[in-house]
Protein backbone atom coordinates (compact mmCIF):
# COMPACT_ATOMS: atom_id res chain seq x y z
CA UNK A 1 0.00 0.00 0.00
CA UNK A 2 1.31 3.84 -1.06
CA UNK A 3 1.71 5.46 2.32
CA UNK A 4 -0.69 9.10 2.62
CA UNK A 5 2.04 11.61 2.82
CA UNK A 6 -0.74 14.44 2.26
CA UNK A 7 -1.13 17.29 5.42
CA UNK A 8 -2.86 19.88 6.42
CA UNK A 9 -1.56 23.51 6.93
CA UNK A 10 -4.77 25.36 6.99
CA UNK A 11 -6.68 23.84 9.45
CA UNK A 12 -7.59 27.52 11.21
CA UNK A 13 -8.45 28.91 7.63
CA UNK A 14 -11.62 28.55 5.40
CA UNK A 15 -9.90 27.37 2.33
CA UNK A 16 -7.11 25.49 3.93
CA UNK A 17 -4.16 24.79 2.51
CA UNK A 18 -3.81 21.01 1.75
CA UNK A 19 -0.89 19.55 0.67
CA UNK A 20 -0.30 16.39 -1.36
CA UNK A 21 2.98 15.58 0.64
CA UNK A 22 5.39 17.27 2.92
CA UNK A 23 7.94 18.40 0.60
CA UNK A 24 8.19 22.07 0.02
CA UNK A 25 11.13 24.61 -1.47
CA UNK A 26 12.26 27.13 0.51
CA UNK A 27 11.87 30.95 -0.91
CA UNK A 28 14.45 32.67 -2.78
CA UNK A 29 16.41 29.09 -3.70
CA UNK A 30 13.82 27.82 -6.65
CA UNK A 31 12.99 31.46 -8.10
CA UNK A 32 9.11 31.64 -9.27
CA UNK A 33 8.99 27.54 -9.79
CA UNK A 34 8.87 27.84 -13.75
CA UNK A 35 12.71 27.92 -13.95
CA UNK A 36 12.93 24.12 -12.14
CA UNK A 37 9.94 22.54 -14.49
CA UNK A 38 11.88 21.30 -17.17
CA UNK A 39 13.95 19.26 -14.37
CA UNK A 40 11.85 17.26 -13.10
CA UNK A 41 8.20 16.68 -12.55
CA UNK A 42 7.75 20.16 -9.73
CA UNK A 43 3.87 19.01 -9.50
CA UNK A 44 4.98 16.07 -7.48
CA UNK A 45 6.05 18.41 -5.29
CA UNK A 46 3.70 19.40 -2.00
CA UNK A 47 4.50 23.15 -2.56
CA UNK A 48 6.06 25.71 -4.05
CA UNK A 49 7.24 29.00 -2.20
CA UNK A 50 8.63 31.27 -4.68
CA UNK A 51 10.80 34.17 -3.82
CA UNK A 52 10.55 37.13 -1.73
CA UNK A 53 7.95 39.60 -3.38
CA UNK A 54 7.68 43.35 -2.46
CA UNK A 55 5.20 46.08 -3.33
CA UNK A 56 7.47 47.59 -6.17
CA UNK A 57 10.05 46.08 -7.66
CA UNK A 58 13.43 45.62 -5.97
CA UNK A 59 16.89 45.53 -7.69
CA UNK A 60 18.71 44.39 -4.42
CA UNK A 61 22.15 44.02 -2.88
CA UNK A 62 25.54 45.30 -4.53
CA UNK A 63 27.29 42.13 -5.79
CA UNK A 64 28.95 40.40 -4.81
CA UNK A 65 26.05 38.41 -3.48
CA UNK A 66 26.52 35.17 -2.57
CA UNK A 67 29.54 33.36 -1.15
CA UNK A 68 30.44 29.42 -0.11
CA UNK A 69 31.43 28.76 3.28
CA UNK A 70 32.19 25.92 5.02
CA UNK A 71 29.32 23.66 4.98
CA UNK A 72 26.92 26.61 3.56
CA UNK A 73 26.51 29.73 1.28
CA UNK A 74 26.16 33.25 2.70
CA UNK A 75 23.78 35.41 0.12
CA UNK A 76 22.62 39.10 0.77
CA UNK A 77 20.19 39.57 -2.37
CA UNK A 78 18.84 42.26 -0.95
CA UNK A 79 14.97 40.72 -2.49
CA UNK A 80 15.60 40.96 -5.83
CA UNK A 81 12.37 40.90 -7.71
CA UNK A 82 10.08 42.42 -10.28
CA UNK A 83 7.42 43.20 -7.56
CA UNK A 84 3.75 42.62 -6.91
CA UNK A 85 2.31 43.68 -9.86
CA UNK A 86 4.22 41.80 -12.41
CA UNK A 87 4.11 38.85 -10.59
CA UNK A 88 0.36 39.11 -10.88
CA UNK A 89 0.84 39.97 -14.36
CA UNK A 90 3.59 37.61 -15.27
CA UNK A 91 3.40 34.20 -13.26
CA UNK A 92 0.22 33.89 -11.25
CA UNK A 93 -1.48 33.08 -14.56
CA UNK A 94 0.97 30.38 -15.20
CA UNK A 95 0.57 29.09 -11.69
CA UNK A 96 -3.18 29.11 -11.99
CA UNK A 97 -2.65 25.91 -14.32
CA UNK A 98 -0.76 23.82 -11.81
CA UNK A 99 -2.12 21.29 -9.79
CA UNK A 100 0.95 22.08 -7.09
CA UNK A 101 -0.14 25.20 -4.39
CA UNK A 102 2.13 28.26 -5.01
CA UNK A 103 2.84 30.34 -1.89
CA UNK A 104 3.81 33.63 -2.62
CA UNK A 105 6.83 34.89 0.36
CA UNK A 106 5.99 38.40 1.15
CA UNK A 107 8.47 41.16 2.35
CA UNK A 108 8.30 45.17 3.19
CA UNK A 109 9.93 47.56 5.11
CA UNK A 110 6.63 48.82 6.81
CA UNK A 111 3.85 46.98 7.63
CA UNK A 112 1.66 49.03 5.51
CA UNK A 113 3.61 47.31 2.56
CA UNK A 114 3.19 43.77 4.30
CA UNK A 115 -0.59 44.49 3.88
CA UNK A 116 -0.45 46.06 0.48
CA UNK A 117 1.07 43.16 -0.98
CA UNK A 118 -1.13 41.01 1.07
CA UNK A 119 -4.05 42.75 -0.33
CA UNK A 120 -3.34 42.65 -3.79
CA UNK A 121 -2.69 38.85 -3.59
CA UNK A 122 -6.12 38.31 -2.19
CA UNK A 123 -8.41 35.90 -4.50
CA UNK A 124 -6.07 35.77 -7.69
CA UNK A 125 -5.87 32.44 -9.37
CA UNK A 126 -2.78 30.50 -8.45
CA UNK A 127 -2.13 31.86 -5.24
CA UNK A 128 -2.66 29.52 -2.48
CA UNK A 129 -1.14 31.22 0.67
CA UNK A 130 1.09 33.82 1.46
CA UNK A 131 4.32 33.16 3.61
CA UNK A 132 5.52 36.52 5.31
CA UNK A 133 9.33 37.12 5.92
CA UNK A 134 9.18 39.10 9.17
CA UNK A 135 13.17 39.02 8.62
CA UNK A 136 12.89 42.28 6.87
CA UNK A 137 14.14 45.33 8.70
CA UNK A 138 11.59 47.47 10.11
CA UNK A 139 12.58 51.31 8.92
CA UNK A 140 10.20 52.77 11.07
CA UNK A 141 11.66 51.20 14.29
CA UNK A 142 15.63 51.72 13.34
CA UNK A 143 16.10 48.98 10.84
CA UNK A 144 15.98 46.28 13.30
CA UNK A 145 14.03 43.12 12.10
CA UNK A 146 10.09 42.71 12.85
CA UNK A 147 10.51 38.99 13.63
CA UNK A 148 12.94 39.80 16.54
CA UNK A 149 10.00 41.59 19.11
CA UNK A 150 6.73 39.12 19.69
CA UNK A 151 5.20 42.74 19.64
CA UNK A 152 6.37 43.87 16.13
CA UNK A 153 6.04 39.97 14.82
CA UNK A 154 2.43 39.88 16.04
CA UNK A 155 1.59 43.33 14.68
CA UNK A 156 2.73 42.59 11.47
CA UNK A 157 0.72 39.33 11.26
CA UNK A 158 -2.34 40.75 11.97
CA UNK A 159 -2.41 43.47 9.73
CA UNK A 160 -1.70 40.69 6.56
CA UNK A 161 -4.51 38.31 8.42
CA UNK A 162 -7.18 41.33 8.15
CA UNK A 163 -5.86 42.24 4.39
CA UNK A 164 -6.33 38.20 3.04
CA UNK A 165 -8.16 35.51 3.78
CA UNK A 166 -5.29 33.32 2.07
CA UNK A 167 -4.02 31.27 4.55
CA UNK A 168 -0.74 32.95 5.87
CA UNK A 169 2.61 31.10 6.90
CA UNK A 170 4.71 33.57 8.69
CA UNK A 171 8.61 32.67 8.62
CA UNK A 172 10.37 33.47 11.95
CA UNK A 173 13.98 34.42 12.03
CA UNK A 174 16.39 32.76 14.27
CA UNK A 175 17.94 36.11 14.81
CA UNK A 176 16.21 36.74 18.26
CA UNK A 177 16.34 35.83 22.15
CA UNK A 178 12.79 34.71 22.17
CA UNK A 179 11.80 32.46 18.93
CA UNK A 180 9.07 30.80 21.29
CA UNK A 181 7.66 34.31 22.34
CA UNK A 182 7.29 35.12 18.57
CA UNK A 183 5.63 32.09 17.37
CA UNK A 184 2.98 32.39 20.16
CA UNK A 185 2.70 36.41 19.27
CA UNK A 186 2.02 35.54 15.49
CA UNK A 187 0.10 32.33 16.50
CA UNK A 188 -2.26 34.77 18.57
CA UNK A 189 -2.37 37.22 15.95
CA UNK A 190 -3.98 35.02 13.33
CA UNK A 191 -1.26 33.11 11.76
CA UNK A 192 -2.02 29.83 9.96
CA UNK A 193 1.18 28.02 10.20
CA UNK A 194 4.96 28.89 11.41
CA UNK A 195 7.72 28.42 9.26
CA UNK A 196 11.67 28.17 10.51
CA UNK A 197 14.13 28.97 10.55
CA UNK A 198 15.31 31.62 8.16
CA UNK A 199 18.79 32.55 7.30
CA UNK A 200 21.64 33.09 10.28
CA UNK A 201 22.95 36.10 10.13
CA UNK A 202 26.82 35.60 9.12
CA UNK A 203 29.86 37.42 7.14
CA UNK A 204 32.96 36.05 5.53
CA UNK A 205 36.25 38.00 4.88
CA UNK A 206 37.69 37.94 2.03
CA UNK A 207 41.95 37.49 3.48
CA UNK A 208 43.54 38.94 -0.35
CA UNK A 209 41.53 41.53 -0.66
CA UNK A 210 40.81 42.22 3.23
CA UNK A 211 37.20 43.40 3.20
CA UNK A 212 34.02 41.44 3.65
CA UNK A 213 33.12 39.03 0.72
CA UNK A 214 29.57 39.81 0.61
CA UNK A 215 28.87 43.64 -0.93
CA UNK A 216 26.55 44.68 1.50
CA UNK A 217 28.98 43.02 4.37
CA UNK A 218 26.87 41.02 5.94
CA UNK A 219 24.29 38.49 4.95
CA UNK A 220 21.94 34.91 5.79
CA UNK A 221 24.56 31.73 6.48
CA UNK A 222 21.87 28.48 4.85
CA UNK A 223 23.06 25.23 4.47
CA UNK A 224 23.97 22.06 6.43
CA UNK A 225 25.94 24.43 8.66
CA UNK A 226 22.58 25.66 10.64
CA UNK A 227 20.34 22.55 10.36
CA UNK A 228 21.23 21.50 14.30
CA UNK A 229 20.39 25.13 15.03
CA UNK A 230 17.42 24.93 12.99
CA UNK A 231 16.30 21.15 14.57
CA UNK A 232 16.79 22.75 17.77
CA UNK A 233 14.18 25.63 17.35
CA UNK A 234 11.71 23.51 15.38
CA UNK A 235 11.83 21.24 17.75
CA UNK A 236 11.28 24.23 21.08
CA UNK A 237 8.60 26.27 18.66
CA UNK A 238 6.67 23.09 18.16
CA UNK A 239 5.74 22.40 21.39
CA UNK A 240 5.19 25.90 22.28
CA UNK A 241 2.41 26.22 19.91
CA UNK A 242 -1.24 24.52 18.03
CA UNK A 243 -0.49 25.84 14.48
CA UNK A 244 1.23 23.30 11.70
CA UNK A 245 5.08 23.97 12.14
CA UNK A 246 7.59 23.83 9.09
CA UNK A 247 10.95 23.35 9.30
CA UNK A 248 13.57 24.59 7.21
CA UNK A 249 17.44 24.55 7.61
CA UNK A 250 20.44 22.48 5.44
CA UNK A 251 18.13 19.45 4.34
CA UNK A 252 20.01 18.04 1.81
CA UNK A 253 18.38 14.36 2.25
CA UNK A 254 15.41 12.86 3.44
CA UNK A 255 16.81 11.70 6.98
CA UNK A 256 17.04 15.35 7.47
CA UNK A 257 13.61 16.22 6.51
CA UNK A 258 12.78 13.18 8.97
CA UNK A 259 14.07 14.84 11.52
CA UNK A 260 12.60 17.84 11.03
CA UNK A 261 9.47 15.82 10.79
CA UNK A 262 9.68 13.49 13.92
CA UNK A 263 10.75 16.95 15.97
CA UNK A 264 7.28 18.09 15.02
CA UNK A 265 7.39 19.88 11.86
CA UNK A 266 4.22 19.20 9.42
CA UNK A 267 5.90 19.95 6.92
CA UNK A 268 9.95 20.73 5.50
CA UNK A 269 11.37 23.55 2.99
CA UNK A 270 14.35 22.40 0.49
CA UNK A 271 16.14 25.71 -0.19
CA UNK A 272 19.83 25.73 -0.46
CA UNK A 273 20.47 22.33 -1.70
CA UNK A 274 18.58 22.83 -4.94
CA UNK A 275 21.95 25.44 -5.61
CA UNK A 276 23.68 22.18 -5.41
CA UNK A 277 21.60 19.90 -6.80
CA UNK A 278 18.90 21.35 -8.92
CA UNK A 279 16.60 18.01 -8.00
CA UNK A 280 17.00 18.17 -4.14
CA UNK A 281 13.17 18.67 -3.38
CA UNK A 282 12.18 15.50 -5.50
CA UNK A 283 15.16 13.57 -4.21
CA UNK A 284 13.96 14.26 -0.53
CA UNK A 285 10.39 13.39 -1.51
CA UNK A 286 11.12 10.19 -2.92
CA UNK A 287 13.67 9.34 0.06
CA UNK A 288 10.73 9.91 2.50
CA UNK A 289 8.60 7.63 0.50
CA UNK A 290 10.81 4.75 0.58
CA UNK A 291 11.34 5.27 4.45
CA UNK A 292 7.56 5.19 4.81
CA UNK A 293 7.35 1.93 2.84
CA UNK A 294 10.45 0.00 4.41
CA UNK A 295 9.36 1.09 8.35
CA UNK A 296 5.30 0.29 7.14
CA UNK A 297 4.21 3.74 8.28
CA UNK A 298 1.19 4.42 6.74
CA UNK A 299 0.90 7.90 7.43
CA UNK A 300 2.55 11.10 7.72
CA UNK A 301 1.19 11.92 10.86
CA UNK A 302 2.38 8.33 12.59
CA UNK A 303 5.71 10.39 12.47
CA UNK A 304 5.53 13.95 13.15
CA UNK A 305 6.43 14.83 16.68
CA UNK A 306 7.65 10.87 17.02
CA UNK A 307 10.70 12.54 18.96
CA UNK A 308 8.69 14.35 21.35
CA UNK A 309 6.78 11.17 22.78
Amino acid sequence: MTPDLSVQLGLRNESGLSLANPVMTASGTFGYGTEYRDLFDIQRLGAIICKGTTLKPREGNPQPRLVETASGVINSIGWQNIGVEALLREKAPVWAGWRVPVIVNIAGDTIDEYASVARRLEGKPGISGVEVNISCPNVKAGGAAFGVSPDCAAQVTAAVRKATTLPVIVKLTPNTGDITGVAAAVAAAGADAISLINSVRAMAIDVKTRRPSIGAISGGLSGPAIKPLALSLVYEVAGAVKIPVIGCGGITAASDALEFIMAGASAVQVGSATFANPRAAIDVLEGIERFMEKEGVKKLGEIIGAARR
